[in-house]
């Protein structure tokens, strides 16, 4: 029995090692010591000692830094599903997604037939000052050709990726020329913007699409608010579906805009991690404008802040499915060689006293990251009374509406997933990415007649004289996906929608992409109808 006490306990003890120590710098300072087998301590330093053992005794040369690698991450998975090792290739990549920039040449590109093609270059970046554009081909890197098998994307963001002030050799092919052609790019500082679109849906509705929160996201809501303002704007639309999470003092200072002084916003609480209030100062500049807010099941951490907030408060109102139900805070740990770890410290828990994290069980981290097709089998996504409501945990917000804990943010309107058009074939061709081929190759044969349109109702009037649809079945067909007729015909709405999406993704940007789709989006149309009808007071749904 006691063995087994000791056993549970054995993971919390290793990693709070190596948050206070445990490096791999560290394992090789070791090295010099006089350890031996027979006099291992019973407590976290054995893992240093066994490690050095192992350097210095065993029978074959090993690689000790393959095996820090893969033992790191199982010292952690018996803990909690969100602590975690990042290994120093993958942290430098999430550090970017949190800065919100990275040092690059300054293109979008997407990989078609072992080909690194350009689909978008980056208003004043270093590609665009050297003359680079749209729909160029990178065939070679620094004088080596780049081309073939060896082209992934890790590969490509590898060569293009560098210190600031850096310089590369890109040769290009030109379609439109057809011919190739030199260029020496300096990289600079790239923005990752995080608020993927900002404009009015009607005379007096704006809208906002935030794809994660990092350190630049306030700032760039802020002057998306500006610009709203400036038009009009009287109900905003705060679109979170999607959106992974970031940082949780930037979500902090979000909702802060929207709520007047002396509002609980969140507060974390943890066994060595004292309780921590975070509330709004009343210096907001959107604190009466009628807001909605719009989460899915993929809606995580800070998306899961700023909609529970403005739940809680009844602030405004949130229209969606179930979030995905993540309420642990990590704490970052860096080691010398450039990996680290994130420690799971406190949970947060939102104004009306419910933590959203879901269950989970330790060691089950597969079962837990499954828990998403659950759902979906479940039927959650197209029946609100699908949802497994915890009646024991039952909270209210600061007006009185009854809340749920358990997991999740559950929205005050639920939005069943738009299944109308889907069958086996569209699936097929969504999953295949033939569209994004089919639109790029397209546009690329185009792009001279495209680019004379200054706007994507013009690009549509112009696609719709031709038979897209049509020519991108028979693009699947010569691919590999068989026609289908009955099929295509009860799915040709939706073909042609995420169809003309790509193109106008290709032709334009991300923005009018989304614009696009907001047309006939369930959701969007949703949220600007409670705002016109009781200016999203939740009250009203009573």
């Amino acid at each position: 029995m006691e063995e087994k006490k000791n056993n549970r306990f054995l993971p919390l003890i290793i990693a709070v090692s190596i948050v206070f120590g445990i490096a791999v710098g560290f394992f090789y300072a070791a090295k010099g010591n006089n350890t031996d087998a027979s006099r291992i301590s019973y407590s976290s330093n054995k893992i240093n000692a066994l490690l050095n053992i192992i350097e210095r005794q065993y029978v074959d040369t090993v690689d000790m830094n393959e095996i820090i690698e893969q033992t790191m991450p199982l010292i952690l998975k018996d803990l909690d599903p969100h602590s975690a090792y990042i290994p120093a290739k993958e942290q430098q990549e999430a550090n970017e997604q949190i800065e919100g920039s990275f040092s690059g040449i300054g293109v979008q590109f997407m990989i078609n037939k072992d080909t690194v093609n350009v689909v978008r270059i980056i208003p004043g970046g270093p590609s665009e000052k050297v003359g680079m554009i749209a729909g160029d081909r990178i065939i070679a890197v620094d004088d080596s050709a780049f081309v073939g098998k060896i082209v992934t994307n890790d590969n490509t963001m590898k060569r293009l990726k560098g210190p600031k002030g850096s310089t590369v050799k890109l040769t290009v092919y030109r379609p439109a020329l057809k011919k190739n052609m030199d260029f020496t790019v300096t990289r600079g500082d790239i923005p990752i913007k995080s608020i993927d679109a900002c404009y009015m849906i009607d005379n007096e509705t704006g809208y906002i699409k935030i794809n994660s929160f990092s350190l630049t996201t306030y700032e760039e809501m802020l002057g998306c608010i500006a610009e709203l303002k400036h038009k009009n704007c009287k109900g905003l639309v705060i679109d979170l579906r999607s959106n992974p999470g970031g940082v949780m003092e930037i979500a902090v200072r979000m909702v802060n805009e929207f709520l007047p002084a002396g509002k609980l916003i969140v507060y974390t609480e943890g066994r060595n991690s004292p309780k921590k209030e975070y509330f709004s100062d009343g210096y907001g500049s959107c604190q009466d404008m009628p807001l909605t807010v719009l989460i899915n099941e993929s809606s995580a951490s800070a998306s899961e802040i700023f909609s529970g907030a403005i739940q809680d408060n009844d602030r405004g109102v949130v229209i969606g499915r179930r979030s995905f139900g993540k309420g642990l805070v990590q704490q970052p740990v860096d080691f010398n060689d450039g990996s680290g770890v994130r420690i799971t410290i406190a949970r947060y828990f939102i104004p009306s006293g419910r933590c959203i994290q879901r269950e989970y069980e330790k060691g089950h981290k597969e079962e837990y990251e499954l828990d998403i097709l659950d759902r979906y089998n479940h039927g959650e996504f197209f029946s609100k009374d699908s949802i497994k409501i915890d009646s024991t945990l039952v909270y209210k917000t600061s007006k009185g509406r009854t809340v749920y804990g358990g997991g999740g943010v559950i929205p005050d309107i639920f939005i069943a997933q738009d299944t109308v058009g889907y069958t086996s074939y569209l699936g097929q061709v969504n999953a295949s990415g033939l569209i994004n081929r089919f639109s790029l190759e397209l546009t690329d044969r185009n792009r001279e007649t495209f680019d004379k349109f200054e706007t994507p109702e013009e690009l549509i009037k112009y696609l719709n004289r031709n038979n897209i649809v049509e020519d991108f079945v028979r693009y699947a067909d010569k691919e590999g996906i068989k026609r289908r007729n009955l099929l295509i015909r009860k799915s040709y709405n939706a073909l042609k929608r995420n169809i003309y999406a790509s193109i106008i993704y290709d032709v334009f940007d991300m923005q009018e992409l989304i614009r696009y789709l907001n047309q006939d989006d369930k959701e969007v149309i949703k949220a600007v109808k409670i705002i016109k009808e009781n200016g999203a007071d939740p009250m009203m749904l009573q």
